[in-house]
């Protein structure tokens, strides 16, 4: 059996929290004509800057690597270490720090310029290359004859990110994504202190871009977006990035993501009301900052279509969203399945029985 504990809600409901090794409900479902065809089990938790969850279900406990989900907060030393104001940044690159873009002209182009200004070029990132996720930048290349580069890779703005405190400093730029490097050191010391959790010792890997991820547990990672959300605890300088990031992000959502993507069109309807980033393998976190609450999800199966479904469930039921928001992301909170001829034929929504 599954505990089961009442907890206070920010309307002052009563929502009950699953928790436990097998707890991970259905909590997104696929549906195709009259049946649903596929589910995804989903494990989330909404946290105060405390990190006492607000809701959850499944092993919220459980480690999980960020992935992308946590940019913002791999952002921080940009800002804090004075890089940022060192090379000029503007909003829009210092959203690509926080980016997992699609590979736009608009993305490329600005990181291009940024490497320019740091005296450096494409080949000094480490990220590897990658083919546009958007279908039309990708198809423009292919037309042209084009090669991507390390730029088209989605990570490139954090690496630029990375590259630009590495020169201020006076850090080697070569082997910045090593484990052992300071920029690398600098970024597992920030998610230690945002999460409050130790992570000696803990399972390590390399992301999709080269730079090492680490296993945390998913309410660390909840707990430290809830700081994103409410940093009147932090430090001076930690309060002051945390804020130039959101206020950044909110300005550009489509630099976050790219053309049609859900983060962006989410990002552009909550502004600084909520900063929200999606991750490889099913991983969602979003900083809510009128309520001061922090968001984590991981998808069992990894899939990013349940992340979304997921996510966007949990904005509605802490009223992030308002009615005419919900009216415009209608086909983007409940994602239509159209077969290749355009016919809907299902779709992919959030199970009627999730557990709040």
């Amino acid at each position: 059996m599954n505990d089961v504990a009442p907890l206070a809600a920010p309307d002052g409901a009563v929502l009950r929290v699953h928790q436990g090794k097998d707890a991970a409900p259905i909590a997104v479902e696929v549906t195709r004509g009259g049946m649903v065809e596929s589910v995804h089990r989903v494990i989330a938790a909404v946290v105060d800057g405390a990190g006492h969850p607000v809701i959850a279900w499944g092993d919220v406990g459980r480690l999980v690597y960020g992935r992308s989900a946590i940019k913002p907060i791999q952002a921080l030393p940009v800002i804090e270490s004075g890089a940022a104001e060192a090379f000029g940044l503007d909003d829009a690159e210092v959203t690509l720090c926080c980016a997992s873009h699609s590979g736009e002209p608009m993305h490329v182009d600005r990181v291009r310029a940024w490497l320019d200004r740091l005296g450096l070029g494409v080949e000094d990132l480490e990220c590897g290359q990658q083919i546009p996720t958007h279908t039309g930048s990708a198809h423009a290349m292919i037309q042209a004859g084009v090669s991507p580069t390390r730029a088209h890779n989605n990570c490139s703005g954090k690496h630029s990110g990375m590259l630009t405190t590495a020169r201020h400093l006076g850090e080697p730029t070569r082997g910045y994504i090593r484990e052992d490097h300071p920029v690398q050191r600098r970024l597992r010391a920030v998610m230690a202190e945002m999460s409050g959790c130790d992570l000696t010792g803990v399972p390590t890997g390399y992301d999709g871009c080269g730079i090492p991820v680490f296993g945390a547990p998913l309410i660390g990672l909840a707990t430290a977006m809830a700081r994103f959300a409410d940093p009147s605890g932090l430090s001076d300088g930690r309060r002051a990035a945390v804020q130039r990031i959101v206020a950044a992000c909110a300005k550009n959502p489509l630099l976050i993501a790219g053309t049609g993507r859900f983060n962006s069109a989410l990002l552009a309807e909550t502004g600084e009301a909520c900063l929200l980033k999606s991750g490889a393998e099913g991983v969602f976190a979003a900083a809510v900052r009128g309520q001061g609450l922090g968001i984590c999800l991981k998808v069992d199966d990894g899939n990013g279509r349940a992340a979304s479904a997921a996510m966007g469930a949990i904005l509605r039921r802490l009223g992030v969203l308002d009615a005419a928001a919900l009216e415009r992301l209608a086909d983007t909170l409940v994602a239509p399945v159209h077969n290749w001829e355009g016919r809907l034929v299902g779709h992919v929504r959030p199970a009627p029985d999730l557990p709040f």
